[in-house]
Order: C-alpha cells, then sequence, then structure tokens
C-alpha cells in the first residue's frame, strides 16, 4: 500500500525524523492560509508540491516555489485539478488532488536514505548515496558503487555504530553525526514498527546551518501486514489506484493492469509468471496479471471473469 508525501512525513514526524514545516491543502484557500501560516513563522519561501503517488513530479511541473502568500495561492490554482504527467505515471498521467504547501529551505548536499527488505539475504538493508536527488534506479544502474548498504539485524534494528558508518561515508561534517545517527535510527524503527516494505528520504539534505532534513519521503507498507495496522489503513488513496485493482482487492484477488491483450487468469503467482512469460515468448503481450489464489471460490473466479473482461 503506498501513501502520500505528506502522510509519510506525518508518520516519520512521530519517529523523530525532521522534515520540513508543512501542511496539505485541497483548495487554494487552504493552500493561502498554510502559507501565511509558514511566511508568518519565519520561512523564507514556500514550496507548493503536488501529491500522487508517483515520482518525477519536479520534472512534470508538480513542484513550484512562491514568494509570496498570493504566489502560493495562484500557483495552487493551477495545480489542483491538473493532469500531472511523468515517468512513473505513463502518458495517461493522474489528477492532483491534494497538494502539499512546505517552507523552503537552505539546501547545502542532497543525499540519499532508503531501507527495504533484501529478499535474497532475508534482512532488511539500509541504503545510503552521495547521489541525492536522483532516481535510485538510475544511480543503481550506472555507478552502483555510489549506492552504500548496510544490512541489519531484525532482531537488533539498526545499531549506532551502522549508522555513523553511513554517516561518515556520506562526508556529513563530524558535528553532524549524532544528529544523522538519531535521523537513520528513527527512519529505522519507523520501517520496521509500521512493517514498511519500502521508505526512502530522497532527497535527505544537509542545510547551510549544519541542520538535516528529509525533504521528500516515500512509505510503501507491506498489504499482508495492514490487519496490525488500522490506522495506517485508514491512509488509503483508492483515487490514485487504477479501478480495476481496487474492485479485485475487495475479493483478495491479485490484479494489476498491463499494457497487453492477452487475458491471463492463473491460480498461484509463480504459475502466473510462467504464463505471462509463454504469452511473450510466443510473440503476445500480458494484457494484465491475474492471481486468483490456490483457494478461489466460485464467486471470486466470476468476479475475476468480470475484471478481466471489463
Amino acid at each position: 500500500m503506498k501513501i502520500h508525501e505528506y502522510q509519510a512525513k506525518g508518520i516519520l514526524k512521530r519517529y523523530g525524523v525532521a522534515v520540513p514545516r508543512g501542511e496539505m491543502a485541497e483548495s487554494r484557500e487552504e493552500a493561502e492560509a498554510a502559507a501565511k501560516n509558514l511566511f508568518g513563522s519565519g520561512a523564507a519561501g514556500v514550496v507548493v508540491k503536488a501529491q500522487i503517488h508517483a515520482g518525477g513530479r519536479g520534472k512534470g511541473g508538480g513542484v513550484k516555489i512562491a514568494k509570496s502568500v498570493d504566489e502560493a495561492g495562484e500557483i495552487a490554482s493551477r495545480m489542483l485539478g491538473m493532469k500531472l504527467v511523468t515517468h512513473q505515471t505513463g502518458p495517461e498521467g493522474r489528477i492532483v488532488r491534494r497538494l502539499l504547501i512546505e517552507e523552503t529551505l537552505p539546501i547545502e548536499k542532497e543525499l540519499y536514505l532508503g531501507i527495504v527488505i533484501d529478499r535474497a539475504e532475508a534482512r532488511p538493508v539500509f541504503m545510503a548515496s552521495a547521489a541525492g536527488g536522483m532516481e535510485i534506479e538510475q544511480v543503481a544502474a550506472e555507478n552502483p558503487a555510489a549506492i552504500l548498504k548496510e544490512y541489519i539485524d531484525p532482531g537488533m534494528g539498526l545499531e549506532a555504530f551502522q549508522a555513523r558508518k553511513l554517516a561518515f561515508a556520506l562526508g556529513l561534517k563530524p558535528q553532524q553525526i549524532s544528529e544523522a545517527v538519531r535521523f537513520m535510527t528513527g527512519l529505522f524503527r519507523a520501517f520496521q514498527e509500521t512493517d514498511s516494505s519500502l521508505m526512502e528520504i530522497n532527497p535527505f539534505i544537509s542545510c547551510t546551518d549544519g541542520r538535516l532534513f528529509g525533504l521528500d519521503a516515500k512509505i510503501n507498507f507491506d498489504d499482508n501486514a495492514m490487519f496490525r495496522h488500522p490506522d495506517l489503513r485508514e491512509l488509503r488513496d483508492i483515487t490514485e489506484e487504477d479501478p480495476l485493482e481496487v474492485e479485485a482487492s475487495k475479493y483478495s484477488l491479485n490484479y494489476i493492469k498491463l499494457d497487453g491483450n492477452v487475458g491471463c487468469m492463473v491460480n498461484g503467482a509463480g504459475l502466473a509468471m510462467a504464463t505471462m512469460d509463454i504469452i511473450k515468448y510466443a510473440g503476445g503481450m500480458p494484457a494484465n496479471f491475474l492471481d486468483v489464489g490456490g483457494g478461489a471460490n466460485a464467486d471470486q473466479v466470476t468476479h475475476a471473469f468480470e475484471i478481466l473482461l471489463s
């Protein structure tokens, strides 16, 4: 399950992870009120950020800086309701329904922090890179050595010496190391206690005055663990999901829409992947991934067919 940036930052703040001050807005009036609050409390400027479940918002025109309350309102009115197209949305784009109005900060250095589950190692891995602000997949492809990794014992959590090792490797100043350790250990506690499958801070910034902040935050949760987190389940925004995928989830079906023209319904994820490979091998293109599961009943199969043919 994915959530918006403003929701991710709200969670991280509870774990002591420093993020810029900001407010969510769903109208021009709310955006202006948020900007007024930030300017009134010392912000030099504000950033208006479109809230969609996709990266590349800045290049697509979904991140703008405003130097006044009126300018923030004008940007918000143009951005709300627009179709934002990025490399992750595809040509159909996403409609912007929410904004994050956030203070600007004096950036000196952009870094990267991320945590995922390494399934080959069967444990979490904490990643860091001095190449912040870029797509980490691009960094991994072009310069794998630029990504630093610390594997974490789930029973021990991220230990201070591991965080210090990463902080020094990122080139942070000696006086910033303690703050960086607090930031990283808080980030890992959030990852572990919320049953996340991915937690990413990109960029993780060092300010000209030495402060450290998570300028952008991305969190994905393990769907299979959401029964333990009813509060997190409430953060789901189905308007950001494919309608057919939302419908499939109501019947415990695993459905992912693809761009092909050959429908595929299988009982078992492994067989589904193999079937899709065979379709590709024969020159076809799968239209979907649809796993009904080994214990599917007649009602589930009926709805699976309806989704497949819709």
